[in-house]
């Protein structure tokens, strides 16, 4: 099977001029994590030239080298990746995934011929594969154990250095040994342009700094168990956009299953057919 067979045609993309605020409305719009960056000055043709993702937001408004900047100053252009990494159509759907497992990234833009055609996610393969065989597969056989926490009261900039440090996308939120809630890199970008919309310029790097967990994560987290069916945890992933879910066992937390795990599987059964 070939990138090709599975990838997104539809593409949403930004120009590198465009306001960040811009690229957020299109990804809550089409309910998406990353958007590829295009050149459009003097051509026709959509020349790739960076992609731009809700970590990368996170990462570049939480650091003191933009201080109090406000919004309207960030163009897509300060925030994305330059030079990302890329693949062809008629490449395997197995070099694909193991570039996304290998470099921590959730999709790929599909180039050919210098053009951007499509694009290529974790979700696009688990969308593509529900049908294989994983109703004999549990969640705890797939889950990564002890994953790495953060308590409410804990500040937002240590969340956020964690969250980079580890390449991960979400972070469980404890209140004691109990799950209180779970914090995303969308969750870390979206509160940090709504925080520099109202606070004023010479107060943003002190209060970004005492901004706590508690203030931003998503409470009322959706829970699997470890008995849950990978088949099960497919679906609820897919239908609702999630990249990870908790995996908790009489209020105590066991372990997190997410898009990487289940990327991890269906290329060791693409190995064994």
């Amino acid at each position: 099977m070939h990138v090709k067979d599975v990838m997104s045609r539809e593409v949403f993309h930004v120009d590198k001029d465009q306001n960040i605020h811009d690229a957020l409305k299109l990804m809550k719009k089409h309910k998406i994590s990353r958007l590829p960056v295009i050149n459009t000055n003097n051509s026709h043709i959509k020349e790739l030239v960076g992609i731009m993702t809700e970590k990368d937001i996170g990462r570049r408004l939480g650091s003191s080298r933009y201080g109090n900047l406000a919004p309207s100053h960030f163009h897509v252009s300060t925030v994305m990746t330059s030079e990302p990494l890329t693949i062809e159509s008629n490449e395997s759907i197995g070099k694909a995934a193991q570039l996304l497992i290998e470099n921590k990234i959730g999709g790929l833009p599909v180039v050919d011929d210098g053009e951007i055609i499509g694009m290529i996610t974790k979700t696009d393969f688990i969308t593509t594969c529900q049908g294989r065989p994983f109703h004999e597969i549990t969640v705890g056989e797939r889950m990564t154990s002890n994953p790495i926490t953060v308590n409410s009261q804990d500040r937002l900039v240590h969340a956020r250095r964690l969250i980079i440090d580890e390449g991960i996308g979400r972070l469980p939120v404890m209140e004691g040994d109990e799950l209180s809630g779970i914090l995303t890199a969308k969750d870390i970008a979206q509160s940090m342009i709504s925080f520099r919309k109202v606070v004023p310029d010479k107060y943003k790097p002190a209060r970004i700094r005492n901004l706590l967990v508690g203030d931003v994560m998503t409470q009322n987290v959706k829970t699997v168990s470890e008995d849950s069916l990978i088949e099960e945890v497919a679906t609820i992933m897919v239908e609702n956009n999630f990249s990870g879910l908790p995996v908790v066992k009489n209020g105590i937390i066991k372990g997190i299953i997410t898009k990487t795990d289940l990327l991890k599987l269906i290329m060791e059964l693409e190995e064994v057919h």
